[in-house]
């Protein structure tokens, strides 16, 4: 812990926990600004990191090959493995689904490996301008765990009223316990339903969450102590981060799977 000798232990675990938050009422940095905020360190890494990913894969698509290179084989290696995945659960023609899942996979996976990076390196970097806060993993933040699973929400409705239409509410209101049954079957849709977006989103920010707390508990060991540990927790992590990100991508599929079949 780098600032051992000025704050404590428990200090320093909170200082690396707190966002750096826009309140919307008055355009201040506020870490208590309550629901009308943003957590603006979550908004910028998400978004660069998004603009570095597709940008790298336009500029790849754009400069391709019939003999790849390097970077192109690397990007045809993720997209047949995340293609192939998706053709596996998902029965029917589309061009939507597998881009989607590739946007998912690669975009979870970057933010999930921010957490890889040392724990005081952007927070002391952007503190040398003036940041009071800085965290760097945006799958760490259950405001941006949820806006994903919303929006996986949104295209399960969507695609639901798009491939079953009035047979939709039908469906809704006789299974599985026949159309004498209709509350308890409404009542049980309506939970499934709900259940999903909420088990997305609280997978992916649990295990992010404590990722990077367990980051910062090594981080608080003396500096001679601590990179064997972190060596350690690093490489498993690699493997935490690779799955979370499959899977996210994974379920969304297969909820969007389910919501364009018929039970």
């Amino acid at each position: 812990m780098s600032e051992a000798s000025s704050i404590t232990a428990a200090q320093y675990i909170q200082h690396h926990l707190e966002h750096l938050t826009l309140n919307l009422k008055t355009f201040t940095i506020d870490k208590n600004g309550g629901f009308w905020s943003l957590n603006l360190d979550t908004l910028i890494v998400s978004i660069v990191l998004g603009i570095i990913i597709f940008g790298g894969l336009r500029y790849v698509a754009v400069r391709a090959t019939e003999v790849p290179r390097k970077l192109q084989n690397l990007v045809e290696i993720i997209f047949h493995f995340v293609n192939g995945a998706v053709h596996e659960v998902f029965h029917h023609k589309s061009t939507f689904i597998p881009s989607l899942a590739l946007t998912i996979f690669l975009w979870v996976f970057f933010m999930n490996a921010m957490d890889l990076l040392p724990v005081d390196f952007l927070p002391r970097l952007l503190g040398l301008f003036g940041v009071p806060y800085f965290k760097a993993v945006p799958t760490a933040d259950p405001n941006a765990t949820f806006a994903m699973s919303i929006s996986v929400f949104l295209l399960i409705i969507i695609f639901n009223l798009k491939a079953k239409k009035h047979r939709l509410l039908k469906e809704m209101l006789t299974f599985p316990f026949g159309p004498y049954l209709f509350p308890i079957n409404l009542a049980f849709r309506l939970v499934e339903e709900c259940v999903k977006p909420l088990s997305l989103a609280l997978r992916l920010f649990g295990n992010m969450f404590a990722g990077e707390l367990i980051f910062i508990l090594i981080a608080i060991m003396p500096w001679w102590i601590q990179w064997g540990p972190g060596a350690i927790w690093a490489i498993f992590h690699i493997l935490v981060i690779s799955l979370q990100a499959f899977l996210f991508m994974m379920l969304t599929i297969i909820y969007l799977s389910m919501a364009h079949e018929g039970h």
